[in-house]
């Protein structure tokens, strides 16, 4: 089944709020092996001008994540998750995500097309906090790889 070119445009219901927990922002931080203390150390953040500590720069892929599984979820895209490959990953910031925001996050399909015999669904996602205030993007390309008996 090929990925409906039709979801091109459809924007899906906001998920949320998400929670940016302390223990989750430094569990990240370990993980992706940020050094910074500002990603730690509640002290050394807030010395900086923050109210709790910073997330790295890659930490909205977990409330992105949501968007993404609500797209996989729609029942008429064609999309198989058994061939789905992560292509590509941006995020544009309008500030730095700390410990205490809450999020809400809208996903928004800007593009399907195909290359050869399989499907390139490009989302985005815009994460805003419960104000309404816009903090980051995140758009995501997925690559749907194609049957490679229909390929070949």
């Amino acid at each position: 089944m090929a990925v409906n070119p039709e979801i091109q445009g459809r924007r899906l219901p906001p998920v949320g709020p998400y929670l940016v927990g302390r223990e989750k922002v430094r569990e990240f931080s370990r993980a992706v092996l940020a050094q910074s203390p500002l990603n730690t150390d509640p002290e050394a953040a807030r010395a900086a001008g923050y109210a709790d500590v910073v997330a790295p720069p890659t930490f909205p892929v977990v409330v992105q994540e949501a968007t993404l599984a609500q797209l996989l979820a729609e029942p008429d895209t064609g999309i198989d998750f058994t061939r789905v490959v992560h292509g590509d990953q941006r995020f544009t910031f309008v500030r730095p995500v700390v410990a205490g925001d809450e999020l809400m996050a809208e996903l928004t399909v800007t593009s399907v097309k195909s290359l050869g015999g399989h499907s390139m669904v490009t989302a985005s996602t815009e994460v805003v906090d419960l104000d309404g205030e816009l903090v980051l993007t995140a758009i995501s390309t997925l690559v749907v790889r194609g049957d490679e008996e229909a390929s070949a």
